[in-house]
């Protein structure tokens, strides 16, 4: 019976570590369709790296706000159509086109847990002709 319970208990942790990573990508991405920089730096690690069409580095949690804050002033989000997600216990990403004002862009985030959380580490915009 000791054994039993252990396995369904292992099984369990599994199953809510990734609801709980599920969860954090569904939020950054609730963020991201609305334009909003200042939830979606909630989720950003200490360090960003942010790929943008007229520049791309690597930012603190502060700077990388204040970048997307500028960019999405300049490009108001209308919607973001999610193309792929992965759902992996370590690392989550997903690609997708974010429709802007200004444009099309191919947009790629890639998350990686530290702890019992998932944080932002890479952001990249691509304009879409």
């Amino acid at each position: 019976m000791k054994k039993y319970l252990g396995s369904i208990s292992i099984v369990l942790a599994i199953v809510c570590c990734s609801f709980v990573n599920t969860v954090e990508m569904d939020n950054v991405l609730v963020a991201l369709k609305s334009g909003n920089a200042a939830q979606l730096s909630k989720y950003f690690d200490n360090r960003v790296d942010i790929s943008l069409p007229d520049n791309a580095d690597n930012y603190s949690r502060t700077q990388a706000e204040m970048i997307l804050r500028e960019f999405f002033h300049r490009n108001n989000v209308r919607n973001f159509d999610l193309r792929y997600k992965s759902e992996n216990p370590e690392t989550n990403y997903c690609i997708g086109t974010l429709h802007t004002n200004g444009g099309n862009y191919r947009t790629t985030l890639f998350m990686k847990q530290k702890g019992d959380k998932q944080y932002l580490q890479d952001l990249r915009f691509q304009k879409l002709d």
